[in-house]
């Protein structure tokens, strides 16, 4: 990381970035909100990159599921919001939907960017389809991810370079087929219901990490096999496996 030392010796308004230095750059600043269901992983970021004096972040706020970062994004109205794909609730496609009208601020806009250790293409195009700014794989480095997150709260699109050219390609066309027409058919609820079922989780236990009753979980499960025309659970989990889904 660049010395928290050197500055321009200007006052006022901050200068641009240097893409050398990989920080925000002397005096520029980014409120920012974690969102990611691993408390450890959280931390970790907030220990790379939230040395505020350093970097210009200053993380404002963490969530660990869909409800808490809807509330802790609307409360806290950051920025830039760093969000995991996959988190209790519906996902970071729900995230997304709920907060658009935060995106469409014209005065305040709140920018997504995703987080996530998946580089699957239903993923990187579900939630660029939702309305995140861009998308960068847990590989990436703190000095990398200060400088994303600056790029995206200036209304950059910002991609992991092995994801770029697949995003160009995927909507380079309006009418490209989807990645799996059968996976298409299910709503992001119930791909979080499939992908929990194929990993050995229980009725109760979907329930209780997706925050949502025993019955409703039953009912997403009966939705997912017509839609696959499967017929039991065990036909389920063997589906998801040969797609990598678990």
């Amino acid at each position: 990381m660049s010395d928290p030392t050197e500055t321009d010796g200007t006052t006022g308004a901050a200068p641009a970035a240097d893409p050398a230095q990989g920080e925000g750059g002397p005096g520029r600043h980014v409120r920012v909100v974690l969102v990611d269901d691993h408390r450890m992983f959280r931390t970790g970021v907030q220990a790379e990159i939230g040395r505020t004096e350093e970097t210009g972040v200053e993380v404002v706020g963490e969530a660990a599921d869909v409800d808490q970062a809807v509330t802790v994004i609307t409360a806290t109205r950051p920025e830039v919001v760093l969000l995991d794909v996959h988190l209790p609730g519906g996902g970071g496609v729900e995230v997304l939907r709920r907060c658009a009208p935060l995106m469409s601020d014209p005065e305040r806009p709140v920018r997504f960017l995703a987080l996530s250790v998946s580089d699957a293409a239903e993923d990187v195009i579900g939630v660029i389809r939702g309305g995140a700014r861009g998308y960068v794989t847990k590989t990436i480095t703190g000095t990398d991810l200060v400088d994303s997150v600056f790029r995206v709260q200036d209304g950059d699109a910002v991609f992991s370079p092995r994801l770029a050219g697949f995003v160009l390609d995927a909507f380079a066309s309006t009418d490209a087929p989807p990645v799996d027409e059968d996976l298409d058919r299910l709503t992001q609820r119930e791909r979080e219901v499939l992908r929990l079922i194929a990993r050995g989780y229980a009725y109760k236990e979907i329930a209780k990490q997706l925050f949502i009753s025993v019955k409703t979980v039953e009912s997403h499960v009966s939705a997912v096999l017509r839609k696959l025309q499967l017929s039991n659970r065990h036909e389920l989990t063997r589906w998801a496996t040969a797609r990598r889904l678990v």
